[in-house]
């Protein structure tokens, strides 16, 4: 099994290049996804994040108000320490899990948004990042999701600069150009990870 550890800024075009990969017949871990899947209404999960913030974290067709956890969460250290206490060890699981499923020669990628930020590269076999020039990044978000350039901006500033998450790739897929230059560099990238996945 070759573990792959995915990442890339936000709008760098990541989830298109996960998309692409398990096109391919990679399996894909979207850590991001399982960890929403994990507090859906009816999951344990969600029982104690209401536990342990309150029903004002809910909307009124019970699932989680993802905002307003967050602006709870992203204002006080020891609250959010409390969420990843819950929500963690439960992705974790399901993470180990998929794994687990997944054939013994298989290429498996996590899609980890913050690997650089949370040092995660040693636990992968190969680490590729997503690149794009923030300006590209920023322009995207606006078209792609109606997010103002302050807060576009704003996010990008609060993840790691482009030079750290370099400095841990292995393998680079520039991605700011049109989506077939972008699905010719992901053949690439897949030659040199089934060539990597045959040696063993």
């Amino acid at each position: 099994m070759l573990k792959i550890g995915l990442t890339g800024g936000i709008g760098s075009g990541k989830s298109e290049v996960a998309r692409r990969l398990a096109a391919r017949g990679a399996v894909v871990i979207d850590a991001d996804r399982i960890a929403r899947e994990v507090v859906e209404p009816g999951t344990p999960g969600l029982a104690r994040v209401v536990a342990t913030f309150g029903e004002g974290v809910l909307r009124p067709d019970g699932s989680l108000n993802r905002e307003k956890l967050g602006a709870i969460v992203f204002a006080d250290p020891d609250k959010l320490a409390s969420l990843n206490a819950i929500v963690h060890p439960l992705v974790g699981e399901r993470v180990a899990r998929a794994q687990s499923e997944a054939d013994a020669d298989a290429i498996v990628v996590y899609d980890v948004p913050l690997l650089a930020e949370n040092k995660l590269a040693p636990m992968y076999d190969v680490v590729i990042v997503v690149d794009a020039p923030d300006e590209v990044r920023i322009a995207r978000l606006a078209e792609h999701r109606g997010m103002p350039e302050q807060d576009a901006k704003a996010r990008i500033a609060a993840q790691a600069s482009r030079e750290d998450r370099l400095a841990v790739a292995d393998l680079v897929i520039p991605n700011d150009g049109p989506l077939d230059e972008l699905e010719a560099r992901v053949a690439e990238v897949w030659q040199e990870l089934l060539l990597r996945a045959s040696r063993g």
